[in-house]
């Protein structure tokens, strides 16, 4: 279910109406059903809107009232959930999601909205921005001209730099958040449709737990369906990026222009080096150590040291670098 403090439901939608959105989609089951919400397909429930498009053993599973789904997928279903076939289920959810589930937006008029929780000993900076429904707890510091979202949540003793913004996101205690640092926008997930390439709309959250620091210009995106996840103590630097659903562990460390795709998760005391790069749905062990540069393209063991491109084992690296400069030596002795 969405978060109402970041998300308004606008009203429920019959199946109808859906197949309609999705010009000419056919409709298996009751075509009065209605939903009121969107959840992913492993956690829908009654009531939920969700889609699928390539997972027959996910298909079994789903308990969603309604879910857009590949002709392929579509028979798969158990008989009780009404399905809407279409050959682009993800870029239909994605246009009818927001028909159904509203991004809440700064609203004009006051800084500080009347509805805003700010504390006493916080302190606001000139040009700052609270949405409605937003907490800024005790000794909290907001920096000048930074935006804080509607409903977001910032603790005691926090301090987010100037002109930084803060979207659908729970900000836990002591956390610092520098200057230009961008958390809770939506990631880059595309939705194929006929008409090409669209940004799916995202309904999750960031949720930065206590002691965290997020460097200058770096991005934290908000989950697709579920939340991103910066553990305890992690010190993230500057201009670096997370992508959505990720779950970074506590006492993490990574080095400037670090990214890390989506839904990939990095155990507790991971140490990345500088521009270091993860594909997404990889799982970085806990207390594994990544070098500089080195491009991540499939699971990491615990405690391992990987470099390279592509990431494998430093020694095993380090055997092909040495092996790759002999050869070059003796190519350039026969070639003189």
């Amino acid at each position: 279910m969405v978060d109402p403090r970041f998300y308004e439901v606008s009203g429920p939608l019959k199946a109808s109406d859906i197949a309609e959105l999705a010009e000419g989609a056919s409709i298996t089951g009751d075509g009065a059903r209605t939903v009121t919400s969107v959840a992913s397909a492993s956690r829908a429930g009654a009531g939920d809107l969700t889609f699928l498009e390539d997972d027959d053993e996910m298909a079994t599973q789903i308990a969603a009232s309604i879910c857009i789904a590949s002709s392929a997928m579509a028979k798969h279903l158990t008989a009780g959930v009404t399905v809407i076939e279409t050959a682009h289920p993800r870029a239909v959810f994605a246009k009818v999601a927001q028909r159904l589930v509203r991004f809440r937006e700064i609203e004009p008029g006051d800084a500080v909205h009347p509805e805003a929780r700010v504390s006493s000993s916080a302190i606001l900076e000139p040009g700052c921005v609270i949405g409605r429904g937003a907490a800024i707890g005790p000794e909290a510091r907001i920096g000048a001209n930074a935006a804080i979202g509607p409903g977001v949540q910032v603790g005691a003793r926090t301090m987010i730099g100037a002109n930084a913004v803060v979207r659908c996101a729970l900000i836990g205690d002591g956390v610092r958040i520098f200057p230009g640092a961008v958390v809770g926008e939506a990631g880059f997930g595309l939705a194929a449709g006929g008409g090409g390439a669209a940004l799916s709309p995202h309904f999750g959250r960031v949720i930065m737990q206590n002691g965290v620091s997020l460097g200058a210009n770096s991005c934290v995106d908000r989950g697709l369906f579920d939340d991103t996840v910066i553990g305890e103590g992690s010190h993230i630097d500057n201009l670096c990026h997370i992508g959505h659903n990720c779950r970074i562990g506590s006492s993490v460390v990574m080095a400037a222009f670090a990214g890390v795709s989506g839904s990939s998760e990095v155990g507790d005391g991971v140490q990345f080096g500088g521009r270091v790069g993860l594909k997404d749905h990889v799982r970085v062990g806990t207390g594994a150590r990544i070098a500089a540069g080195a491009a991540v393209l499939s699971d990491v063991p615990d405690g391992e040291t990987w470099a390279g491109y592509p990431a494998k084992p430093i020694r095993t690296w380090m055997r092909e670098l040495a092996w790759l400069g002999r050869a070059a030596q003796k190519r350039s002795a026969k070639e003189e």
